[in-house]
């Protein structure tokens, strides 16, 4: 399989409601960076009360 976003092999597969997507390492940690700082997350994170002390 190769990566969504380029023609490298992905390292990474993900599968919903059968569509696979793959990603390389690089787009990988790319889209991680981009969810790390979406509100969404946060607001996931104030949901299930995530704390990392």
């Amino acid at each position: 399989m190769k990566c969504h976003y380029c023609d490298l092999d992905a390292a990474f597969a993900v599968e919903s409601q059968g569509i696979k997507v793959g990603l390389c390492e690089e787009h990988f940690r790319d889209r991680l960076d981009d969810l790390a700082e979406a509100d969404e997350l946060q607001q996931l994170k104030e949901e299930v009360d995530v704390d990392r002390t």
